[in-house]
């Protein structure tokens, strides 16, 4: 839902629901919402559920005794939220993972990847604050309710690097963004050795169309990063030549082959197309410097 939809739908003002957004976990809610939120939870589709979990981590705390069929176990790894946009992200440990299609041995420092690519509501809230041009297949200027959960597409690179900078990350580099994808192991795909294109958004599945970020749970990678194979190609920090970047994931409109988390692909970093989109990183240390202030 839009942040109007979802204030309707709870029965609370959107600056209230702003506010809740904005303080993140130092809010309390008051009792009568906390139930609307309780109630509109209880009553939503196993989906809902799914997405839910993921974000938080579990349904044992929130819903004691029930588990929505098909939940996907995400790999328990340590994830953390960013205090500048509120998004959940995973930690990939400093170490040495096998890179491209030789399994090259590269070591990498610690970073934290987002867990879902950068939606249009996340964008939504960055052309808010910075009065950025939206893009193109937004009506009026405002993105459609129906797509508010869709990776955000039509974008350049020099988009995707403003909104990284806007929320105090960057871009990952086309190693980061393999590592994140494929593990330590050398796998093939997110999910193992493989081809599965169910397991996707790519051009076999048929739904000729982006899809909400949630919606692919046995997809995940290792480290539990959703879309890591299809939905949209992503933009990465490398540079291969001048005005050149590196695109990762393949998308809806790819055959599942150009999916491979090892495969190369570039882009002028002016291109902007209905099948790229990104995701952000930052640095190990560096979130963990953010978020001390908040834990002491």
């Amino acid at each position: 839902m839009s942040l109007e939809a979802f204030a309707a739908h709870l029965g609370v003002s959107e600056r209230t629901l702003s506010t809740w957004e904005l303080r993140g976990e130092t809010i309390a809610i008051r009792e009568v919402n906390q139930a609307a939120l309780d109630t509109s939870l209880k009553a939503s589709s196993p989906d809902v559920h799914e997405r839910f979990a993921s974000l938080t981590g579990g349904y044992e705390s929130v819903l004691p005794g029930q588990s929505p069929s098909g939940t996907h176990d995400l790999p328990q790894q340590q994830q953390d939220r960013h205090p500048n946009d509120g998004k959940q992200m995973a930690l990939v440990d400093a170490g040495v993972y096998l890179s491209g299609g030789s399994n090259k041995p590269v070591w990498l420092p610690a970073f934290y990847i987002d867990i879902f690519p950068v939606t249009n509501s996340d964008y939504a809230r960055f052309v808010a604050a910075t009065g950025r041009q939206p893009p193109e297949h937004w009506l009026k200027g405002k993105c459609p309710d129906t797509i508010f959960d869709h990776p955000v597409t039509f974008v350049t690179w020099h988009d995707a690097a403003s909104f990284a900078s806007w929320a105090g990350k960057e871009l990952p580099s086309s190693q980061q963004w393999e590592k994140a994808a494929r593990g330590v192991r050398g796998n093939v795909y997110p999910w193992g050795n493989q081809p599965t294109p169910a397991k996707c958004n790519a051009r076999e599945s048929g739904v000729g169309t982006t899809t909400p970020v949630s919606r692919f749970h046995s997809g995940v990678s290792p480290y539990g990063v959703y879309d890591m194979c299809g939905n949209t190609w992503e933009w990465c920090s490398t540079r291969t030549v001048a005005n050149r970047y590196e695109l990762k994931a393949g998308a809806f409109t790819s055959p599942f082959s150009r999916s491979t988390p090892s495969s190369f692909n570039d882009a002028s970093s002016t291109m902007l197309d209905d099948d790229t989109g990104f995701l952000c990183c930052i640095a190990g240390a560096a979130l963990q410097a953010l978020l001390k202030p908040r834990s002491a």
